[in-house]
């Protein structure tokens, strides 16, 4: 079903499916793979270091490689042993759990590498999507491979992938910048270091922060095109499409619930502004107190334009206004 909201494209999808809440769109409890499970299926895993996808919110997304490797595990690294005790459950497994985050990485780190070294098998999963992906997996992998120990991934569910195919914006080429700093001072900062990239951009947010983050995209960014994706296969998933100025207006008056990612259309992939369109930003800015200085400056940000020529039409229209 697609709706127009705000001026933004939304678009809702949601498949009977089990999802990770244990509920399907019926309300039935989701079921096990119990007896068709690949558990026990076939040789042990060899030895070494196995980063496993898992799913995002979609039961039915994990994949066989998973499942045999999960249930061949020594040892599962996970971020929180909850969240991957009642994945195992759900699909019938069960598995030793240790926690492996961003809390723990450096001490829990050498007692993974010296069981590896002694041959065990070790699945490093995340508590949704493919482990790495704004996780602390990387220096556990960095450390495999400098001493020899053996790593291989075995792909699957990826939010970052799956709101890139649902945006509707060019993906040749795409930047993952993961979450950007909460406060906005230094959000801003980050969004002018990614500002030239000729890429659309992919980045994670917080449902309470959204509307914050996409009125300050419109701002350092310019007024791209973009896509807010959440719940991604879940039963309430949903991605509202517009320009950024759009999907920050609608989000500050109803926040989006659930888990959030923002895509945005790389640089020049909207139409410049034409000087009356500069005009009409200046005016604004000017009349809501801001000085020509700092009034070329925004505009330039949104525009694209260069900042030197937005400041000579603001002298321009403005010559008694003080700059």
């Amino acid at each position: 079903m697609t709706r127009q909201r705000h001026g933004a494209t939304e678009t809702r999808t949601g498949a009977r499916q089990p999802s990770l809440d244990g509920a399907e769109d019926d309300g039935a409890p989701a079921e096990t793979l119990g007896e068709g499970s690949p558990r026990g299926r076939g040789s042990k895993p060899a030895a070494g270091l196995y980063l496993v996808a898992t799913p995002i919110g979609n039961l039915g997304d994990i994949t066989l490689r998973a499942l045999d490797v999960l249930a061949g595990a020594d040892l599962i690294a996970c971020e929180d042993t909850r969240v991957t005790g009642k994945l195992l459950r759900l699909l019938g497994l069960d598995g030793s759990l240790t926690p492996y985050h961003d809390h723990n990485a450096d001490q829990a780190r050498p007692a993974l590498l010296a069981r590896l070294e002694q041959g065990a098998v070790v699945a490093l999963v995340s508590d949704a999507g493919t482990p790495l992906v704004s996780d602390p997996g990387y220096r556990l992998v960095r450390d495999c491979v400098e001493r020899g120990i053996r790593v291989t991934a075995l792909p699957g569910a990826s939010a970052v992938l799956t709101a890139l195919q649902l945006s509707a914006l060019p993906v040749e080429r795409f930047l993952f910048a993961g979450f950007l700093p909460p406060r906005g001072a230094k959000r801003r900062a980050a969004l002018q270091d990614l500002a030239a990239a000729p890429a659309s951009l992919v980045i994670y947010e917080a449902p309470h922060r959204a509307a914050e983050t996409l009125a300050d995209m419109a701002v350092v960014l310019g007024d791209r095109e973009a896509a807010l994706a959440r719940e991604l296969t879940k039963l309430h998933e949903e991605v509202a499409r517009g320009r950024l100025s759009e999907l920050a207006a609608r989000f500050a008056a109803t926040p989006p619930r659930g888990e959030v990612v923002i895509v945005v259309a790389p640089p020049g992939a909207a139409p410049a502004a034409g000087a009356e369109d500069l005009e009409t930003r200046l005016r604004r800015e000017v009349e809501a107190g801001a000085s020509l200085k700092d009034a070329a400056a925004l505009v330039a940000a949104e525009t694209g334009h260069p900042r030197r020529e937005v400041y000579a039409l603001a002298l321009r229209l403005f010559r008694t206004a003080p700059s």
